[in-house]
């Protein structure tokens, strides 16, 4: 476990990557967290809270002179209730085979420190529960997307039904990760999580995917 990852990784530090994104929450389809009548994040989510993973990994990128190819990372967030209302906690798992530099930066930009599309999120979380290294497994098969840390996460998902002829649904919903697209889709049925005393169950729930891209420049 990587304690309280030094927070001092300045956000003044350039940094760009690349590479794709999928995610797998607990509400039915299709989240009203993110697609309701009323503003983003105001609705209640269809379970009361809501329990979400989002998978990531780096096709190319860079903090300063760190290079960061090729890495995986996998974030945890909880929300007691409607999602605009904070008090979430968020766990962050980095890729075992990054090295010190590397697993710093990773924990700075994914933890909203370094600024960056998950900066976003910070004023909503209440609880950090720390930053793990771990074995994070990423698979694109054709269009759907996987994920595996054994004994912490199973997750996979693939894109809804459509009569569109690119068999994908695309949707400009603003969420910041990827906010100009991305793909609706739905968890399979065998998706986990379990760590920090929580143990959840998304199978056959709401999901979404893209690809990214990122910097923390203007």
């Amino acid at each position: 476990m990587v304690d309280q990852v030094s927070s001092q990784v300045s956000s003044q530090v350039s940094w760009n990557l690349s590479g794709d994104y999928f995610e797998n929450c607990s509400c039915s389809i299709v989240c009203p967290c993110l697609v309701s009548a009323g503003p983003p994040l105001t609705a209640r989510p269809t379970e009361g809270f809501c329990n979400v993973p989002l998978v990531f990994h780096i096709e190319s990128g860079r903090y300063g002179e760190t290079t960061l190819d090729g890495l995986n990372v996998f974030v945890v967030l909880h929300s007691p209730g409607i999602m605009a209302d904070g008090n979430w906690s968020q766990a962050t798992y980095v890729d075992e085979r990054a090295d010190d530099r590397q697993t710093e930066a990773l924990a700075a930009i994914f933890g909203g420190t370094a600024g960056g599309p998950m900066a976003a999120f910070t004023p909503l979380i209440s609880k950090n529960l720390g930053v793990k290294k771990a074995p994070i497994t990423f698979r694109i098969d054709g269009k759907t997307r996987s994920a595996e840390i054994p004994g912490i996460l199973h997750m996979s998902v693939d894109p809804l039904p459509t009569m569109h002829p690119s068999g994908e649904m695309w949707a400009n919903i603003g969420h910041p990760v990827s906010p100009d697209r991305m793909v609706m889709a739905v968890g399979a049925t065998d998706n986990t999580y379990s760590d920090h005393g929580m143990r959840w169950d998304n199978s056959g729930r709401n999901g979404l995917y893209a690809p990214i891209q990122w910097s923390n420049q203007a």
